[in-house]
């Protein structure tokens, strides 16, 4: 297999039938650290948003257990991606995702944001700092995969077209991204999680270095200091050396696909096993669960 050789795969199928497939392709295959990273900053802008942040603040999740949070959030989006919404696997997971948001009292404005992040944030993170740029038949599916996804969520309003969820999440942005000491402590919480990925000696390095690619309005939001624009223009830099080396290398072959490793399930899990412990509780009162090690 070439370099594109996937891509003319891609575009032979349809954006509306087979979006989710399509979706999985980029994922799994095309774009795997790209789309990875673009949605840790697409749920991590939203906690600008004071009505998210302060209530993901009052669950203490973050401070608790950030790994298993992290964990839970990424499984739970690869089971939906990874089978469709309409595969049992996939229509389990969005129902595990249902019962753990119906425990509390979140609009459908915010429900409607936060899928628009999922929708804007990749396709804004490829063209920046992909190996390639998305054609507008994968944004199709990209945004159709979340249409898909909201649906079965159950969110009102959902938007037909990509322009319509970029107008909704740039009016939305402009208009409720303010500081607030809960979302920032999540921020902080999250910023913290990212470094405790790498050797003790870097953490704090890598904490901040991702403030390098954040956006000026939502470090405004959060009340982080504007970064060096000679740093900022070096991590920028460094991520489109790696889009060229990745251009230039082979692709991931089919036996390869990306999937998540969680740190927080060794031994494997369920889709039932998903979700906060304060969640399993209230639903089976069973023990609560000690946080595992953050790697």
């Amino acid at each position: 297999m070439k370099r594109f050789d996937r891509l003319e795969r891609i575009l032979a199928l349809d954006p509306e039938r087979d979006c989710e497939t399509i979706y999985r392709w980029l994922a799994e295959y095309e774009f795997p650290w790209d789309i990875t990273k673009a949605l840790e900053f697409a749920l991590f802008r939203t906690y600008a948003v004071p009505s998210i942040g302060r209530l993901l603040d009052r669950t203490g999740e973050f401070t608790r257990c950030p790994q298993k949070r992290y964990d839970d959030t990424v499984l739970i989006l690869f089971e939906i991606f990874h089978w469709g919404t309409g595969a049992p696997r996939g229509r389990q997971a969005v129902e595990q995702l249902n019962a753990i948001h119906g425990r509390y009292r979140i609009s459908d404005d915010d429900y409607l944001y936060t899928l628009a992040a999922f929708v804007i944030t990749p396709v804004r993170w490829i063209d920046r700092f992909g190996w390639r740029r998305l054609h507008p038949r994968e944004v199709t599916a990209l945004t159709n995969t979340m249409r898909r996804m909201g649906e079965a969520m159950r969110i009102s309003g959902i938007p037909e077209t990509y322009a319509g969820f970029e107008e909704f999440f740039d009016d939305y942005e402009r208009e409720h991204f303010e500081f607030d000491a809960g979302g920032r402590r999540v921020a902080d919480a999250t910023l913290d999680l990212f470094g405790s990925w790498y050797p003790k000696p870097a953490a704090p390095a890598v904490s901040r270095a991702a403030r390098l690619l954040i956006e000026p309005h939502l470090l405004a939001a959060f009340g982080y200091p504007e970064p060096p624009k000679v740093a900022r223009r070096a991590a920028e830099l460094a991520l489109k050396a790696r889009a060229a080396f990745v251009r230039v290398g082979p692709p991931r072959p089919e036996s390869r696909p990306v999937a998540p490793d969680p740190v927080s399930y060794p031994e494997g899990y369920e889709i039932a096993d998903l979700g906060p412990d304060s969640f399993h509780r209230a639903r089976a009162g069973e023990r609560t669960r000690s946080c595992p090690v953050a790697r």
